[in-house]
């Protein structure tokens, strides 16, 4: 009898721990925002278009702002402590992709919150494979920052590895491209070259990302005319500050210009938030 009681147990316990891991088992969904497309979706969550076209009944391509579509996606629930940095880091995804399979700018959370993780799938197996990335991560990240005096000891908390020449550097480009406007303006200059840096297809680097000339074009007109050379202006060591620790009221441009622009290419581009005089765009 104390045998079969054991066994049991064991199912039980067995059970119990399969309910568990189906709870975890969930698909997302996602609103679709301006400018979006089944290929931008589906490269956000790293799957086909045919398979997000055949979850939703899609007959077509066409889609609608607004229109929500079920995703297969893992579920994150905030914690205590949290934030959407760590949230990204520890699933080795980047936070302007987090950002935008939440619709998420601006770092506001609450416990309990949920959230998707665009490109993870959703099995009971990820746990298990977070929990143990998140502690590979944590250490890995605790020996580069032991190891490199350079960077400082705010940028472990920041979105993007950088030293105190490089903040420095952003910073001077924001006074040179932002005196004058508004505070958001500054931040979210910051944040295009951080979106840059993250980006595939940007250099990797704050001080690459700025003095980038692909083709023999700048990027930034103050490379170009030299007033990046100027010093810094307090506001804006501040504003490179916030974006450097994932602050972006651009939500997630690529590129910014000062409304008065004739350049058409430029403002062919969907924009994405406009402060003052300067506009944001993708």
């Amino acid at each position: 009898m104390i045998k079969l009681k054991s066994v049991r147990v064991v199912l039980a316990a067995s059970l119990l721990s399969l309910v568990l891991c189906q709870a975890n088992v969930s698909a997302a969904t996602y609103k679709v925002a301006a400018n979006d497309s089944l290929y931008k979706i589906s490269k956000l969550f790293k799957t086909s278009v045919a398979s997000i076209k055949k979850t939703n009944n899609l007959k077509t391509d066409t889609i609608q702002k607004g229109q929500k579509l079920t995703i297969s996606a893992k579920i994150y629930t905030v914690k205590k402590g949290d934030t959407l940095n760590k949230i990204a880091k520890a699933n080795k995804i980047s936070l302007a992709n987090l950002r935008k399979a939440n619709s998420k700018y601006n770092d506001t959370l609450k416990v309990g919150q949920k959230l998707i993780l665009p490109g993870i799938k959703s099995t009971a197996k990820t746990t298990a494979t977070a929990k143990t990335t998140a502690a590979a991560k944590t250490t890995a990240a605790a020996k580069t920052t032991a190891t490199s005096a350079k960077v400082e000891a705010a940028s472990s908390k920041a979105v993007i590895k950088y030293t105190q020449k490089e903040k420095d550097l952003l910073a001077r480009l924001i006074t040179a491209e932002a005196t004058g406007q508004p505070y958001k303006a500054m931040v979210a200059i910051g944040g295009v070259v951080i979106n840059r840096v993250q980006s595939k297809e940007w250099p990797d680097s704050v001080t690459a990302v700025i003095n980038d000339v692909p083709g023999g074009y700048y990027q930034f007109t103050p490379v170009k005319n030299g007033y990046i050379k100027k010093p810094a202006s307090e506001i804006a060591i501040k504003a490179a500050g916030e974006a450097l620790l994932g602050a972006d009221p651009s939500k997630g441009a690529m590129f910014y210009f000062d409304d008065s622009s004739t350049n058409e290419w430029l403002w062919a581009k969907p924009q994405t938030a406009k402060f003052g005089n300067m506009v944001f765009a993708k």
